[in-house]
């Protein structure tokens, strides 16, 4: 079995059996035609649970040929143009070809004796997102697992820094004094990470949206307000730049403002709009993001990026001191002085990938004015798509993009009930993702079902957008017309 082994003596088998899968990867992406097969689970799952995996195969082009019927084959393609369901992008080639390296050497980030020049590369490239986003010389990061793992990072900081110095502080029982306030479309990790934070259940406060699905900062001045009158502590602010849902961006410089007047920690969430930071055109889109205290990025939504590629950034470095542990065996407390430089002491992650060589390739091959582009792309087709979609009668389109983002819903003309079309709308999102034809993401506004295109393919053209409207328009139709069949 030592054969297996990646090492100097198998380095030409290496080679032969990488190459194998890498061109089993190329055919399918060169003649798949559709997003998805339309696979169910009752038809998949039988396959994969009767494989034997204590009877290995013993042989890459057997183990890859089954590959092909288990997984390949019914995989999800997001390279598709008509993938225009969730915030996966297409990948690039040199971020491909980074994470074939990256697998093959196996660093890991956590240590400097594990990694050495992957340790300053990571680093160079926190200071380059830093620099792009202006938090000053003091600002600092570390890569993450993803938005969820550096909402939750930005959080702890801000939980540590608003303790020091108050009277009569008993933990963990003044965590029920500290409040953090995001808007309604904030992601989901917002509130999960107050949880796993030890704060109170009602820790999180939901703060209202305008018609543009933007945080209201009059209703935020209200809150901290009465925060303030009723002897909590604003522990934090989230400022969305690109929500999951909307693709809206908090008015970042009133939030920042605000931010400074009480005395709380202010978070912006730019998982999905970090892209505008390579952006010739759209920049300022995201200006007050400098103010923050700390951000999220998410380079894997719109740098175009393989999953996991995420880092979590600071304005003052010093602060990363709260989620530092020192362990004799890996970083003890006389590397500090000896100026060996470990990115464990900033990461809640022990062992971690080195997924900034990913980002690393991408830069130094196309450069960020190359990603700018991509991104600025996608984000002019959604407007275009909205253009489509305001113009359409069968259809009810929330607000205009700011992003890359549409949330619409088909409206039938000789239907007036609202569950009735809730009904319709769900049926024609499950439909076309069993025809595989195309992938459609759904979510709610107010109560109501709607449908979602998250647009990150510059592959896309509005012709595929036009033909995917056409399809749930008839899907709709064909489950209103059974309907009516049924009630008669």
């Amino acid at each position: 079995m030592r054969s297996h082994l990646l090492n100097d003596t198998t380095a030409e088998r290496y080679r032969s059996s990488v190459t194998e899968g890498i061109e089993r990867v190329a055919a399918k992406l060169a003649t798949t035609n559709r997003p998805f097969t339309g696979v169910t689970v009752d038809a998949l799952a039988p396959s994969i649970d009767r494989i034997d995996l204590d009877r290995p195969l013993l042989d890459t082009t057997a183990a890859l040929d089954e590959l092909e019927e288990l997984y390949l084959r019914d995989a999800i393609y997001f390279h598709h143009p008509r993938y225009l369901a969730h915030l996966n992008c297409p990948v690039v080639i040199p971020a491909v070809v980074g994470e074939a390296v990256l697998s093959a050497v196996n660093s890991s980030l956590d240590t400097w004796d594990q990694s050495a020049g992957g340790t300053l590369i990571e680093r160079r490239l926190i200071d380059w997102t830093t620099e792009r986003i202006g938090l000053g010389p003091a600002a600092d990061g570390v890569f993450t697992s993803g938005g969820t793992q550096s909402n939750l990072q930005a959080l702890l900081l801000a939980r540590e820094e608003a303790k020091p110095g108050r009277a009569g502080w008993e933990e963990p029982a003044s965590y029920a004094k500290l409040r953090v306030f995001a808007s309604e479309v904030s992601h989901f990790s917002v509130k999960k990470s107050a949880k796993l934070l030890g704060l109170g259940e009602d820790s999180v406060v939901s703060i209202p949206v305008g018609h543009d699905k933007r945080l209201q900062t009059v209703a935020l001045a209200h809150e901290l307000e009465r925060c303030r009158r009723d002897g909590l502590i604003p522990m934090a602010v989230v400022a969305t730049a690109g929500s999951t849902d909307f693709g809206s961006i908090d008015p970042l410089p009133e939030i920042a403002e605000l931010c400074e007047q009480f005395g709380a920690w202010l978070h912006v969430d730019a998982a999905y709009g970090c892209g505008l930071l390579t952006s010739r055109r759209n920049r300022h889109l995201i200006d007050g993001i400098e103010r923050a205290d700390s951000v999220t990025v998410d380079y894997h939504k719109s740098f175009f990026q393989p999953v996991s590629s995420s880092a979590v950034l600071v304005r003052d470095a010093a602060t990363l001191r709260h989620a530092t542990y020192h362990a004799e065996y890996l970083n003890p407390r006389r590397m500090v002085q000896e100026r060996i430089p470990n990115q464990v002491d900033k990461s809640l992650q022990t062992t971690r990938r080195f997924d900034a060589l990913k980002l690393w390739m991408t830069l130094r091959v196309m450069g960020a004015d190359g990603i700018g582009e991509l991104f600025d792309e996608v984000c002019e087709l959604a407007a275009d798509g909205w253009k489509l979609l305001a113009a359409d009668p069968r259809f009810d389109v929330v607000v205009q993009p700011s992003l890359s983002t549409l949330v619409f819903r088909y409206i039938p003309a000789a239907v007036t009930d609202p569950a009735e079309i809730d009904r319709a709308n769900l049926y024609a999102r499950k439909a076309l993702f069993a025809s595989g034809d195309a992938v459609v993401a759904g979510t709610k506004v107010g109560g109501r079902h709607y449908l979602k295109f998250t647009l990150l393919n510059p592959e896309t053209t509005t012709d595929d957008i036009a033909a995917v409207l056409d399809l749930i328009a008839g899907h709709a139709e064909q489950y209103l017309g059974e309907s009516l069949d049924h009630a008669s």
